[in-house]
């Protein structure tokens, strides 16, 4: 490991890719990337469903790529298989399973420090955590006894289980239907519509809600969950209790604020880090990428474009 870096990467997601890829592909050396996860895309790879739909224009966005890597619409497995691919052919030093733990300014350089106790330097900084690495988790208790079935991904269902899904988003309604092909599901929103989703998904839940797929329990909130002899108990707001094989709750994530204050970066009223039009944080050397940029989440092409926009600047600064 070198003592000092022209470019250190904070998270391994299409932002952070994007910026390492753009970096070699535009000569800059001595560029390092550090993931916590075991591999890159933590969060396609955990918080998606197997042969989930990854479409390249998300929410209706429709964004004109400006990099090198070509990404199109397909499946969870083609966008890791992408990345898997150009990670090795441009020779990417990624470091997995290293959590940066804090980011201090000494001198000329940024000084990096991990939870494995190593200690680098580098003169920029990309931060491209993504949010659903803590998604959200309801305010009331889950206990103990039931916590390996109230789930916050539908990795672990399996089929003819009855399950609820919590949530009034993309991914609650994307989980709700796949689900529903195996299994009884009911899909619980505190709100009575949907405002958020897009139009495929809405189209496929409206389908769902007609053809008794899904049962719509809208409107009405969740007050607390027991254990009822090893399945869970949900007590909701309107009196009412239901017993379920398992739970999803889908109801977003957190930007790692926390992480974001100890470096100094400034943030708004809903915890997202101001930038410039350059991605350029408040703080002269550290630039943002990806999701933790957008208050609802933001999309695998406009994090690319930010890697590419970001190395862009980094380039003309370094010469």
């Amino acid at each position: 490991m070198k003592e000092i870096y022209n470019i250190a990467i904070i998270g391994g997601g299409p932002g952070g890719i994007a910026s390492a890829v753009e970096s070699l592909i535009r000569g800059i050396e001595d560029v390092i990337l550090f993931e916590k996860g075991e591999g890159h895309s933590t969060t396609i790879r955990k918080f998606y469903k197997d042969n989930k739909r990854v479409d390249k224009d998300y929410k209706g966005q429709k964004i004109e790529l400006n990099g090198n890597i070509y990404f199109c619409d397909g499946t969870k497995e083609s966008t890791l298989d992408l990345f898997d691919k150009i990670i090795q052919e441009n020779g990417v030093d990624a470091r997995f399973q290293t959590e940066v733990e804090s980011v201090n300014k000494e001198g000329d350089y940024f000084v990096i420090h991990t939870t494995n106790n190593l200690a680098i330097k580098a003169k920029f900084i990309v931060i491209s955590i993504g949010k659903m690495g803590q998604p959200n988790k309801p305010s009331y208790p889950i206990p103990s006894s039931i916590r390996n079935i109230v789930n916050f991904n539908a990795n672990s269902c399996v089929d003819g289980e009855s399950i609820l899904v919590v949530g009034g988003g993309n991914s609650a309604v994307e989980y709700a239907c796949v689900l529903s092909e195996t299994n009884p599901v009911m899909l619980n929103y505190r709100k009575k519509e949907f405002s958020r989703i897009n139009e495929i998904n809405q189209e496929n839940l409206t389908q769902c809600f007609n053809t008794g797929k899904i049962t719509p329990k809208l409107g009405v909130d969740i007050t607390s969950l027991e254990d009822d002899n090893g399945k869970v108990k949900v007590n909701f707001t309107d009196s009412t209790s239901l017993v379920f094989d398992r739970v999803i709750y889908a109801i977003g994530g957190m930007a790692p604020v926390d992480f974001l204050r100890k470096c100094g970066i400034a943030l708004d009223s809903d915890g997202v880090p101001l930038t410039d039009e350059n991605h350029r944080s408040s703080v002269d050397g550290i630039y943002i990428a990806g999701d933790i940029l957008y208050k609802n989440g933001g999309s695998i092409a406009a994090a690319l474009n930010h890697g590419f926009h970001i190395v862009q600047e980094i380039k003309e600064r370094l010469n």
